[in-house]
């Protein structure tokens, strides 16, 4: 290429580094040309090098830009770019949470190991994992105790993955500026966004990003993403350096040049190997069309669905049990909906007899045929105990094959409709556990100023109390209680005062006698992690008891050491939001 033959061997690594940045910007922002960032950094590219005509000048407009205050800093060797550690990674400051900026430090790495790998085998429940996100989320010192930076940034990565909030991702990108340590985080990200066809969200975060990107696919996915903005000058460029440097790829290239318009007509090979990769298939081909396999990725399982590729489901003959098959895989990963599923399985025919010993019948059919039969039962029994004898049957039979998610909002939608005090007694459990009432969530608190926890006073944890008011009021009602010889404190009563107390609100001496704490409740190693000022670890240890719970749905003896945990760390708000779940009544 011309430009290239501009470029001397000592410059080209320069030259090379700087255009690797991800530098793609959206089409608003005007850029700034590179080659005047600074007077030095122009001056070090002799005129010999840049010596070309008129007409094959660099425009001032260039995409080779970056922000004005990038000097000679940013232009460095590799060896100093992989040698960068990182000491502070975060989003919140440790003051939101009333937690601390040392709060990893005196931690032993080995114990957080442990915890972390005991955590990564729950589905948390939302409680949990909001706690989760604020302990690994607030800037922080690393732990430096048998543990490496990389090690705890990749539990972050983990974290952030398997939560999979990807504008919660963007921002710790973008504010940390480490996509290079753990690229596979941007990865999974501009992944997730172009497997929902959102290009646009998939290319955004490359003007973000400072550093310059060492990993191959980022690189690639840039490329593509100033070709979709049409910057295509630009895009060449970076490709002929890249192969410069040996990039190959002949699959990309193709498709690129299809883009470029050096083509007619691109290769039809579609490639599965990346989502990138997939949908230049799809992008380069006007008449693209590809049957997905139970095999395919879920990925572009997805992107099928959001690209309306996917056959109907009405166009599929209930004799091919195969592509049925596919298509309730499909249905659990969410690419299909359930509704339509389940108005195909209304298509199959039985007899009388299959539909009247339904539980016996189903066995001696398919896979897809018994999940019909059970189904149509269910359409015609209104027996609250046979109906939901068969919802465990096919919602078994959905968990046995892997596909449970594909029996998930029609399971609720039938359980909404039986009645709690008709569900026989060894199906409640089933019963609660799929119900997902969510409403309850809603309801508002009813306060009862007989019982102390759920007395008005609860507002206190709202902010609705001022110090002084909270204690007059507290006096008077404790001192009804100590009249009341019937009354006896709960163990919520106790983890109400506790929780006061531990904010300085003062309880007359007169009242000690009213209950007793039982220290032996505490875990030993929660309460030595809190004397070691293990922040940090306490916290993972309190998401790791609660798991994949509700925090209402805990015992009070564990809710009691769990709130216990927080007043000694003085993290007010988290357990201030636990205490509001946990202590009212709601209706």
């Amino acid at each position: 290429m011309k430009i290239l033959k501009l470029l001397n061997k000592r410059n080209l690594s320069i030259v090379i580094i700087t255009l690797l940045f991800p530098f793609y910007l959206v089409a608003e922002e005007k850029p700034v040309d590179i080659w005047n960032i600074d007077k030095k950094e122009a001056e070090s590219i002799s005129e010999e090098n840049l010596s070309i005509e008129k007409k094959e000048e660099i425009s001032q407009s260039s995409i080779y830009k970056m922000q004005s205050n990038k000097n000679e800093d940013s232009i460095k060797l590799d060896q100093d770019l992989t040698s960068k550690t990182i000491k502070i990674a975060g989003l919140y400051d440790p003051q939101d949470y009333g937690l601390s900026i040392s709060m990893w430090s005196n931690s032993d790495g080995s114990t957080l190991k442990k915890l972390f790998k005991s955590i990564d085998k729950y589905k948390l429940s939302k409680d949990a994992s909001e706690i989760l996100n604020i302990s690994l989320l607030t800037n922080a010192y690393l732990p430096n105790q048998n543990i490496t930076d990389d090690e705890f940034l990749k539990f972050k990565t983990n974290w952030l993955i398997k939560n999979s909030n990807l504008e919660l991702i963007e921002e710790y990108l973008i504010k940390n500026q480490i996509t290079n340590l753990h690229p596979e985080l941007m990865r999974y990200m501009v992944d997730r966004y172009l497997s929902q066809s959102d290009v646009k969200k998939s290319c955004e975060i490359f003007s973000k990003i400072k550093e310059p990107l060492q990993d191959e696919y980022l690189s690639k996915f840039n490329l593509y993403c100033l070709i979709n903005y049409g910057k295509n000058e630009e895009a060449q460029l970076i490709l002929d350096l890249k192969k410069e440097l040996g990039f190959k790829d002949k699959y990309f290239e193709n498709k690129i040049n299809y883009l470029f318009g050096y083509i007619d007509e691109a290769n039809k090979d579609i490639s599965e190997n990346s989502i990138l990769d997939f949908h230049l298939a799809h992008r380069t081909n006007p008449e693209f069309t590809f049957d997905p396999k139970k095999d395919t990725p879920k990925l572009i399982w997805k992107y099928l669905s959001t690209s309306n590729l996917l056959y109907r489901i009405q166009d599929i003959e209930i004799t091919d049990i195969d592509k049925i098959s596919t298509i309730e895989k499909a249905t659990h990963d969410k690419n299909y909906s359930e509704e339509d599923l389940f108005e195909f399985y209304k298509r199959f025919q039985f007899n009388i007899n299959q539909l009247l010993n339904t539980k016996e019948s189903y066995k001696s059919l398919s896979s897809v045929e018994g999940k019909a039969l059970v189904y149509q039962r269910l359409l015609l029994t209104e027996e609250p105990k046979l109906k939901i004898e068969l919802l465990k049957i096919l919602k078994d039979i959905f968990e046995s094959e892997g596909i449970g998610n594909a029996f998930d909002l029609e399971l609720t939608k039938f359980l909404e409709k039986i009645d709690e005090i008709d569900v026989p007694s060894n199906f409640t459990t089933f019963y609660k556990q799929n119900i997902k009432n969510d409403k309850i969530a809603n309801k508002e608190i009813k306060y009862n100023n007989k019982i102390l926890h759920q007395s008005k006073l609860v507002n206190y944890f709202n902010g609705d109390y001022a110090k002084s008011k909270i204690e007059e009021d507290l006096d008077k009602f404790l001192k009804k209680i100590k009249k009341d010889k019937k009354y006896f404190l709960s163990k919520k009563d106790i983890i109400f005062l506790e929780a006061l107390k531990s904010d300085g609100i003062k309880i007359s001496k007169k009242y000690e006698n009213l209950y007793e704490v039982n220290k032996s409740e505490m875990p030993r190693d929660i309460q030595e992690m809190i004397d070691n000022e293990e922040i940090g670890a306490a916290l993972l240890r309190i998401v790791e008891v609660i798991g994949p719970e509700k925090i209402e749905d805990i015992d009070d003896g564990t809710v009691y050491f769990i709130i216990n945990t927080l007043n000694q760390l003085n993290a007010d708000l988290i357990r201030n939001k636990l205490l509001l779940k946990v202590l009212p009544l709601k209706v």
